[in-house]
């Protein structure tokens, strides 16, 4: 009875979220912004990753980040130093954001900014393999990534994550040499949980596969700009 009652409430839990998520989206269709829910381990690299991509695309595209932490602001005012409009969230005991989470986030942006003269809103979902995924917040597409550091089995053993995700960012190749680990090796298993994933390895550090992963975001923006499609394929 105890595990019916857990399944049952998980069940209402998700739908409950996919309700506000389908909510949250409504908001970034109308306003014509594409919306990415980034996630990772924690340690993995999202921060470093969109200090970098913040970088490269100032004045090419109006973006906004919605920081999910569990305490403190510490990422958040990393990202704010890049000039865009940055919304910290703090879970507290939560291991991921929601989409009544994001609904605040969105709220505030809407409060403090003209959304609609942003192209492009970033979720840096809370560090975890599991939660985020499960989670919807409204994004047109999910990114994961997933450092060298973590070893070749993590798409194995964590698989919700990968089979999630539109994008997989395999983070921090400058360290590859190293360890030993194979990045062919992480790919492969990532196409074992999902075959039509993007992969792109990419070192924040050294820029090395920057510009893939920066073509991936603007192919999608652009898309959205020219067709209003939402449904973006990988």
């Amino acid at each position: 009875m105890h595990q019916t009652f857990d399944a049952a409430l998980g069940i209402d839990l998700l739908h409950a979220n996919q309700a506000g998520a389908d909510h949250n989206r409504a908001h970034f269709d109308r306003w014509g912004i594409t919306c990415l829910n980034v996630m990772s381990s924690p340690g993995a690299g999202k921060t470093a990753l969109l200090e970098k991509t913040l970088a490269a695309l100032y004045g090419e595209l109006a973006i906004a980040v919605i920081e999910g932490d569990m305490t403190t602001e510490l990422d958040a005012d990393r990202l704010r130093q890049y000039g865009v409009p940055v919304v910290a969230i703090n879970t507290g005991r939560s291991c991921h954001l929601d989409a009544q989470m994001v609904a605040g986030g969105i709220h505030t942006l809407e409060h403090q900014h003209n959304p609609k003269a942003l192209d492009l809103v970033l979720v840096e979902n809370v560090g975890n393999l599991v939660c985020p995924a499960e989670f919807e917040v409204g994004e047109h597409a999910k990114v994961a990534l997933l450092s060298v550091t973590e070893g070749e089995d993590k798409p194995l053993k964590y698989p919700i994550m990968f089979q999630e995700a539109d994008c997989l960012l395999i983070t921090k190749i400058d360290l590859a040499p190293y360890l030993e680990v194979s990045i062919e090796q992480i790919a492969a298993n990532v196409r074992q949980m999902n075959p039509d994933v993007t992969i792109l390895p990419v070192s924040a550090k050294t820029g090395e596969g920057l510009q893939p992963w920066l073509d991936w975001i603007k192919a999608r923006v652009q898309l959205i700009a020219n067709t209003g499609n939402f449904q973006l394929s990988n």
